[in-house]
């Protein structure tokens, strides 16, 4: 008598003839099979397959989808509108020790609102985190959306290379709001000599004289209604004390 087959289970509810029937048929209608012959290739026995078939068993997921690519079809999930839904990524980031995070939360960058404990003090800042907490999370998705999948890696992830480049990008804006200032001073005098009235004096200049300890507190680029959305720091010291967002 051959023994009972690993492959097989009971049938978790009556639900099983419609669901898991009609697939091994058009599985083994596909692949031109009969229930012997798919038994052989699965290594399950012949009954195992009949009794599938009459959903008084069960087969587990995997055991589906290898005889689904006997037929050349895979198993896939699909949404309310019939449209397939991918796994999530494989390739997305992953944490200090290459481990995957947890897929009902979402991942953030470690230096956007990063953690709130004593920790934070003692230990490196990570490249990417999260929050445990789902009230956290809904709080971030409600702001800014719900993520489709976790992100994947790009150049430029290291806190240390992200705080550079909001530091060049703020300085960007910086560069880019005087330039404005001085079009429209320029502007304005030009519009003063049109009509006869006295040239304004020159607008006042302003050159960002923070020191290099300012730097790594600049702001991440949240938008100006995001939750977190606080002020640019400077160091005590700071003569400058500008806010150049």
């Amino acid at each position: 008598m051959q023994p009972e087959d690993e492959g097989a289970r009971d049938a978790p509810d009556h639900q099983a003839p419609s669901v898991l029937a009609p697939l091994l048929r058009r599985i083994r209608r596909a692949a031109d099979l009969s229930q012997r012959q798919l038994a052989d290739a699965l290594g399950l026995s012949r009954s195992a397959i009949a009794r599938a078939e009459t959903g008084a068993r069960d087969l587990p997921a995997t055991v589906l989808a290898r005889a689904a690519g006997l037929a050349g079809l895979r198993l896939g999930l699909v949404d309310a509108d019939g449209q397939v839904v991918a796994g999530m990524r494989d390739d997305a980031v992953r944490d200090g020790a290459g481990r995957r995070f947890p897929a009902h939360l979402d991942v953030r960058y470690g230096d956007v609102d990063w953690w709130h404990g004593d920790q934070r003090y003692d230990r490196e800042q990570p490249w990417y985190t999260f929050d445990r907490s789902r009230h956290l999370r809904d709080r971030w998705r409600r702001a800014t959306g719900t993520p489709g999948d976790h992100q994947q890696p790009q150049p430029g992830d290291a806190p240390r290379e992200r705080t550079r480049a909001r530091v060049a990008a703020a300085r960007a804006r910086a560069a880019e709001a005087r330039e404005r200032a001085t079009e429209r001073a320029r502007a304005q005098r030009v519009e003063r000599a049109r009509l006869g009235l006295p040239e304004p004096p020159d607008p006042l200049e302003f050159d960002c004289t923070c020191p290099a300890g300012c730097d790594p507190l600049l702001l991440a680029d949240l938008p100006a209604g995001d939750p977190w959305h606080r002020p640019h720091l400077h160091v005590d010291d700071c003569p400058c004390g500008c806010d150049i967002s």
